[in-house]
């Protein structure tokens, strides 16, 4: 329970979604309701333990068909978890959406808490396009805004995929090992069309994300915790090499 080992249940993706948000407050990754977790999973359950209203609602974009596939996705800044429907569903904070019907899907059903109900935006797609488009059982993706990655972004020598890998992945053999894709880069305004297309071709290649000048993207095949690990070792390189910055740039190539 709350592992970064394979969730079975939909307990342990809770568990495993508030562990990762309290992770990502931990070191400041998510301030106020800054950030969320999505997950997706093709296993059937039964929604009526945590959402007790539903309704209909269209998509903001066409999403990937994977009818009846749970996806669920809270802000970790609530310690929320997420809730998975039946096949193609994800959330914010305490509502799961459930896609339905042929590809492309253009409506859904959410299901909503109306105790705990605090935000009603459907989230990313890229937890439903990349089960769909591996057919994985299940995949779990976090935006999240971690001060020392962030900080870098804003900064030219480190605006690329080339100049950010060589500055943060140099000072600990560990994270070379759990990034082996290394940081993807995307240099476009946030919330743009560019940055959405930008960042799914990113997330092909690398595990994690860093949107210039304002967080990063996370994903896993096993766990949100795990998503929450990737982040935690690229905001580590990143710490040393702010630190070596604030020293006047002393550390030993």
């Amino acid at each position: 329970m709350g592992t970064t080992s394979y969730p079975e249940t939909v307990a342990e993706v809770i568990e495993s979604i508030g562990a990762a948000g309290q992770r990502l407050n931990d070191i400041n990754a998510v301030e106020a309701g800054a950030g969320n977790i999505s997950a997706c999973f093709n296993w059937p359950v039964d929604l009526d333990d945590f959402f007790n209203t539903s309704r209909d609602i269209d998509l903001p974009y066409d999403c990937p068909a994977w009818p009846g596939t749970p996806c669920w996705s809270p802000a970790p800044a609530a310690g929320y978890a997420s809730c998975p429907a039946t096949r193609a569903t994800t959330w914010a904070r305490s509502r799961c959406t459930r896609v339905a019907g042929p590809a492309p899907c253009t409506t859904a059903r959410r299901a909503t808490s109306t105790v705990r109900r605090r935000s009603s935006t459907p989230t990313s797609p890229c937890t439903r396009t990349r089960c769909a488009n591996r057919g994985i059982p299940f995949h779990a993706v976090i935006h999240a805004q971690p001060p020392h990655l962030t900080l870098l972004s804003h900064i030219a020598d480190y605006q690329s995929t080339a100049k950010l890998n060589a500055a943060i992945l140099r000072w600990e053999p560990e994270t070379i090992v759990q990034l082996r894709e290394g940081v993807g880069y995307c240099l476009h305004v946030p919330g743009s069309d560019e940055l959405m297309a930008a960042n799914v071709a990113n997330l092909r290649k690398h595990q994690i994300v860093l949107w210039a000048k304002h967080g990063v993207m996370a994903r896993s095949d096993t766990s949100p915790l795990k998503a929450c690990d990737r982040i935690e070792y690229a905001e580590t390189g990143a710490l040393y090499e702010y630190l070596n910055l604030s020293s006047g740039g002393r550390a030993q190539a």
